[in-house]
C-alpha cells in the first residue's frame, strides 16, 4: 500500500470516530431530560411551548418566538376561570383575570408566568433556573393551591 491509503483509511478512521463522539448527549440535556421524568413522576405535565406574547419573553427573532418550558397540573373536576399573570420582582403582576391573584408572592427561581383556564394551571419558567428540579414539589404545591384559590 503507498502512502495515500493510508491517509484515507486514517481519514475514514477520523470521520467514523468524530461522529460516534457527536453522538454524545450534552450534560445539559441529560440533566433537562432527567428533570423532566421527575417531574412526570410527581404528576407535573412539562413541554416546551412558543412563549406567548402576553408573557413578555424575549423572542427569538422577529418572526420566531422563543421556545419556554411550560409545567402543569390538571384538576380533573376543575372549572377554573381564565388567569394569565406574569411574575415580576418575586410577585404576580395580573394581565387578566381575577384581582384576588394580584400581587400574589412567587418565591421560585426562573418563572416568568402563571397561567390558569378551564382545568389547567400551569407556569412558564426558564428551567436551567434549577436543574436538578428542587423547585418541583413546591411548584405543584403551588398550582394546587392556585387551583383552590379559584374556586
Amino acid at each position: 500500500m503507498d502512502q495515500t491509503a493510508f491517509w484515507v483509511i486514517g481519514f475514514i478512521i477520523l470521520f467514523v470516530l468524530g461522529s460516534i463522539f457527536g453522538l454524545k448527549v450534552s450534560p445539559r440535556e441529560k440533566a433537562l431530560g432527567m428533570m423532566r421524568d421527575k417531574a412526570r413522576k410527581i404528576g407535573l405535565h412539562p413541554r416546551l411551548l412558543p412563549a406567548p406574547d402576553w408573557t413578555h419573553i424575549p423572542r427569538a427573532s422577529e418572526q420566531r418566538a422563543s421556545m419556554v418550558a411550560y409545567y402543569s397540573i390538571l384538576v380533573p373536576d376543575g372549572r377554573l376561570p381564565l388567569m394569565r399573570a406574569r411574575v415580576v420582582d418575586g410577585q404576580l403582576q395580573l394581565v387578566t383575570g381575577n384581582q384576588k391573584f394580584n400581587a400574589l408572592p412567587i418565591a421560585f427561581k426562573g418563572i416568568y408566568a402563571i397561567d390558569m383556564q378551564a382545568n389547567c394551571v400551569g407556569l412558564y419558567w426558564d428551567e436551567s433556573a434549577d436543574f436538578a428540579g428542587e423547585q418541583l414539589e413546591q411548584m405543584k404545591t403551588t398550582l394546587h393551591s392556585l387551583a383552590q384559590q379559584a374556586n
